[in-house]
Order: C-alpha cells, then structure tokens, then sequence
C-alpha cells in the first residue's frame, strides 16, 4: 500500500476518529482558558487578503520543428543526438509532484501582464448552535510571512504545510525524465499551429515551476493561491496590502507565462480542458479502497477529506444549479470556483462577538455587490437548454452552490451562513461540536516537541480547517508588530469572488473591512436584524446579485430593504470605519470608488456575463458558443482595464 493510500485510510479508521477527538478537546480546554485570561488580547487591528486564481492556455504551444537530418552517407540520425534531445536537460520541468499519471503540460510561454501598462483606454462596449465561524486552516507556507495557520486554499490547508505535501513519501522525478520545456518567443509574426478557437482560454493545468514564486497550490491542478503577509489596519497597512496583491499576482502570472499559462482573475472558468469538463471532474482511480482523483492536488488531506465526502454520498455527489444536473465521483468539482478571502484581525477579545455577529449581518448586500460567477462550463450544459431561460433563471453566485454541493455530504452541513455567538469561546465550542472530516494526527506529519500556539492546537487547527462557515473565526497566526502577536482572533470573510482586477479586489477588501469595524465603532444596531433574515439575504444575493431582496436596520433602527438606503448606509460607514483607523480619505475615496461605480451603474460582472451571452444569442450563437464567447470578452477586458467599472 502506497504512503498516500495509508495515511487516508489510517486517517478514516475509527482509532483515528476518538484520538484526534479528544485531543482536539484537550486543546479547546487550554485555549478557553487562554482567552479567558485575556492572553488573545492585542495591540491593534490587523488585515490580510487571500487571492485565488486558475489556469488558462494563454499561447499555443509552437510547431515541433522537424528533426535534423545528419550528415552521414547513410541519412541516419546519430543516437547521441537523439538522447540528448529527450535528456529534458533544457529550462525546466514539465510534471507537477503530486498529479498521477498527468499528462505532461507544455512550457511554450504566454499570458499576458496583471494590469495594462498604459493609460486607462476609453471605455468600450465590450440552524443551529453548532454553527459558527472557524478559521482558515493553512499552515505557514515556506519562509515567506503569512496570515497564519488559519488560512489555505479552498478547501482550507496551505499546500507547502506538512499536512498537504503531494504523494508522501514518493520520491520526486528527476527533471532530466520530463520532457524539454519549450521557451515563449517574443516574435510577432509567430502564427498558432492550431486554430485558436481550439486553444485560447481553455482551463489547463499548472506545472510545479509555477509555485517557485508567490503563488501556492490549490485544491485543483488548475488552481493557484496568493495571500498578502497581515498587515496593521491604517494608512500605512493598507497601502502595503495593495502593493503586495499588485506584486504577488503579478509574480505568479509571470512566472506561468513560461509555462505557456495565464493566472486568471475570475471567479469561476466555462472554457473547458481540452478533454472536456465532466471528464477533467471525474477522472479517478480507486487505489486499495481509496479513491484518488487525478485532478485534485495529491496532498493527504485533501484525499481524505474528498474519500470522507464520499462515504457520506455513497460514492457519487450530486451537483445541481439551474440549466444542470449530474453527479461526481470527486469533491474536485468545488474547484470550479475561485475566491478573495479578506481577514480582519480583533484586538479586544471580549468585543469579539460584536464584530462578528455585524458581519453575518453584511453578508448578502457584499456579495451583491461582488457576484461574479453566473454560468458552469460551457459544455457541462445539455445542448437542449434553452439559452434565454438560464440567463434569466441562472444563480449569479454559482460558487456558493459548487462549494456547499460538495461537501455537504454528512447529516450535519458543514457549508452554511454561522449562527450568531454569545461569547468569544463560543468560536471554540463550535468547532469541537462540528463533525469531524478527515482527521489526521500530528506525529503522522511532524516530529519533535510542541513548541507554539500552532504546535499546542494543531489537531484543533486541522478540524478548523473543515469548519467550512461563511463566516469563521481564527485563532491565532503570524505576528504583526503594531497590531498583534501570534495569539490572536481574526475574522476571516469567505463568500466573495475572485474580481477582475486588483483595484476590485482592494475594493472589496476595504469596504468588507471598514464596514464591519465602522458598525462596531458606532454602536450600530444592523445587531438587531434577525438572523434568519441575515441569512435569507445571503442567498437571495447569491441568487439574484444586485435585484436581491436583501434586509437591513438603519443606525435609526428602521427595518429597510430598499437598496438605495442600505447601500448608503453599507458605503457611508465603511468610510467611517477605515477612518477609524487614520486611512486618509482621498485614499478611502481611491479604494471604494469602483465598487461604489459598479453599484451606481447597477452592473457588477455576473450581471455584465449575462448581458454577454445574451446579446451572442440573440445574434445566433448556440449557447456553448456564447459563454465562450463571453468569457474570451472577459479575459480582453481583464487586460485592457484596470477596475471593472471602467467596462461599463
């Protein structure tokens, strides 16, 4: 039985199950205590963002060119030669570690930079007490500073932490086995050797060399993360933040340039893989009685959480939306989507609660204002849909389903909008009532003693990361001087989409983070909304985007649902709160001024989708023609702009 195969299987057993639970009570008992006698009490606040993106074919891989013919009389080619053609001794590797039995991807170069290099060019057409929040369960990556152990990728573990480390215990390729990387050319007569119809846009897989960077991996082979070290929130913190998101994706998307990849800013990828969607989501192997799927990043976790999913779904979990119904052998079909995760860090303890219970509060009128993922892949739709009822009856946040689909498998859903706390150690209870997914035992990943917060709480740490809310609390992280040490309690905000540009997704971030400090400054009583009514609205923005029938309390105590007055009302004390914290407003006019156009224009980029496909199928197109065409328009405006609301 191979490494990976034993740590799931040792990871589901039922001696697995009762260790790691009453390990994870131990530690629950020691960090109620620590709370308690204010040692997650800080200086200040703190910020950070996570950021993830896929993969697209961005050049066509060049023609092979023919072989050289020798010299000799004979015409033969000398066999010295041809073996150091296949040595694979040129710029790098084409396998990633973990994939099983993947193809090798071409390196040929391509992409396109994060942001247009020149001016602005004029706009053109173109239920229940278990509920709470959890934290975002990665481990520190590499050297580099990171928000903390509590934040990942989808599915919620930092892929260079111990706990997702590809096919363990496998011994890495020699690079000189993968085939020679073909170099972008910069020539600009080079012609495609396919047509481009075949190529541009589609959804391909990273290579490793991708991660030798900023960008982390992902829950998918196609997928990428990228989060800003924390930060002190003010003037200073967020300019920091912007800069590190410019930077960081910038980085990633370069370094897939050589790879014949483009890192794309979207929330949610139509174009499928050259072998098709429902191929690419179900490919899998059963090894010993462990299902592997050959898409999904081989780390122990995520396998054991995908083959947990599983059991409870009896080997096949159904995804329906609106315009599709199927089902899938793999959890893999989460990784459909991408998100922004902005993290906001709570210095008083006690004041916890208030916080927290204002943000459940803010949820359906953010993500409103954010929706981004209106359709599935283009050939996941049966060609008998009627292309004019999906634009009008399809979800605007189809991420929201993707994600709660996946992995709300057991009797219990994990995926769902919290429920309100009481207390600050309410954060702790609810992880330990939570169920348990997928457990795994730190000696199984790392030696020697406990020497930190992240050492004392890793089992509480790794069932964290399946406390999969909406809304989640995170216990501790990185130091940030000014702001906090590493025993600390931040909010993370999980249900926004990946935007368009950086200037969009700062947006998002400041107005998520100013919103929410801003109603606590002032005693606001949006405290006061029911939660039911909190969580009608989340979905009913998923739903509808900005036509949502969303729910507010004004700071008058009226109960309002016009959106002129809630959205006034979701800007003005978002500009408060980022006063608060001495962010000078011309900056804070900067920061919310797309998403405050989009809101004005009444467009936010699910809604421009629709209004894409639409226009291709009154021209004719087939539906599957018309997303494609639509998400091609995407990716030119993503180059050609610098903020959404300049499409509009």
């Amino acid at each position: 039985m191979d490494d990976i195969v034993d740590l799931v299987t040792k990871s589901l057993a039922d001696e697995t199950d009762r260790e790691f639970g009453a390990r994870v009570d131990e530690q629950a008992d020691a960090l109620r205590e620590a709370i308690a006698a204010g040692e997650f009490d800080n200086e200040g606040f703190s910020v950070g963002l996570e950021v993830e993106l896929y993969a697209v074919n961005a050049k066509p891989e060049p023609p092979e060119p023919a072989p050289e013919t020798s010299d000799d009389e004979d015409g033969e080619i000398d066999p010295a030669d041809l073996d150091e053609d296949l040595s694979g001794s040129s710029t790098g590797s084409t396998a990633w570690d973990g994939s099983l039995e993947a193809p090798a991807e071409s390196e040929s170069g391509g992409g396109t930079s994060l942001e247009p290099a020149g001016d602005t060019p004029s706009p053109g057409t173109v239920d229940d007490e278990d509920d709470a929040d959890d934290a975002s369960d990665a481990d520190e990556s590499d050297d580099r500073e990171r928000f903390g152990p509590g934040e990942g990728p989808s599915l919620d573990i930092d892929p260079d932490s111990p706990l997702a480390e590809d096919q363990p215990g496998v011994e890495a390729p020699d690079p000189s086995d993968d085939e020679p990387a073909v170099e972008a050319t910069e020539a600009a007569d080079d012609e495609p050797y396919m047509d481009p119809e075949d190529w541009e846009g589609r959804l391909t897989r990273l290579p490793d060399a991708v991660f030798e960077g900023e960008a982390n991996k992902e829950l998918g082979l196609h997928n990428a993360e990228v989060n800003t070290a924390p930060n002190t929130f003010d003037e200073t913190g967020m300019e920091v933040q912007t800069t590190a998101v410019e930077m960081q994706t910038k980085q990633a998307r370069q370094q897939a340039e050589k790879h014949n990849c483009d890192l794309v800013l979207d929330a949610m990828w139509t174009i499928p893989p050259e072998e098709g969607s429902r191929a690419y989501l179900s490919a899998h192997e059963v090894r010993d009685g462990v299902t592997i799927a050959e898409n999904m990043r081989q780390a122990p976790r995520y396998v054991a959480l995908d083959n947990e999913a599983l059991h409870h779904a009896a080997g096949a979990i159904d995804f329906e939306v609106p315009g599709y119904s199927g089902s899938f052998p793999s959890i893999l079909f989460e990784s459909l989507a991408t998100s922004i995760q902005p993290h906001l860090g709570i210095p008083d303890a006690a004041a916890f609660p208030a916080y927290y219970n204002a943000a459940i509060r803010t949820l359906g009128p953010l993500l409103a204002l954010s929706t981004n993922s209106p359709f599935l892949p283009a050939d996941l739709y049966d060609e008998d849909v009627d292309g004019e009822w999906l634009c009008e009856n399809t979800h605007h946040e189809l991420r929201i389903d993707a994600f709660e689909q996946s992995v709300n498998t057991s009797a219990n859903p994990k995926v769902r909008v919290p429920r309100d706390i009481d207390s600050v150690t309410d954060v702790v209870d609810r992880v330990v009532a939570d169920d348990q997914f997928g457990p795994f035992l730190r000696e199984w990943l790392e030696d020697g003693p406990r020497e930190s917060l992240e050492d004392d709480i890793w089992e509480f740490d790794h069932k964290r990361g399946t406390y999969w809310r909406w809304l989640r609390c995170v216990v501790g992280g990185t130091p940030v001087e000014g702001a906090c040490d590493e025993r600390s309690l931040r909010i993370e905000y999980r249900p926004l989409p990946t935007q368009p540009h950086v200037d969009d997704m700062i947006g998002l971030q400041a107005l998520t983070v100013g919103l929410v400090r801003g109603l606590v400054a002032v005693d606001h009583p949006l405290g006061e909304l029911p939660w039911q009514e909190a969580e009608r609205s989340f979905y009913s923005a998923a739903h509808e985007g900005l036509d949502a029938d969303l729910s507010w309390v004004t700071v008058d105590g009226r109960r309002i649902t016009d959106h002129d007055e809630i959205f006034e009302e979701v800007f003005r004390y978002a500009r408060l709160g980022l006063g608060e914290q001495d962010v000078p407003e011309a900056r804070i006019d900067e920061y919310l001024a797309p998403i405050e156009n989009r809101y004005a224009a009444g467009e936010t980029p699910s809604s421009w989708k629709i209004a894409r496909v639409r226009e291709s199928l009154e021209d004719g197109a087939t539906l599957r023609a018309a997303i494609t065409d639509m998400q091609r328009d995407y990716l030119a405006a993503c180059r050609d702009y610098h903020s959404f609301d300049e499409w509009l």
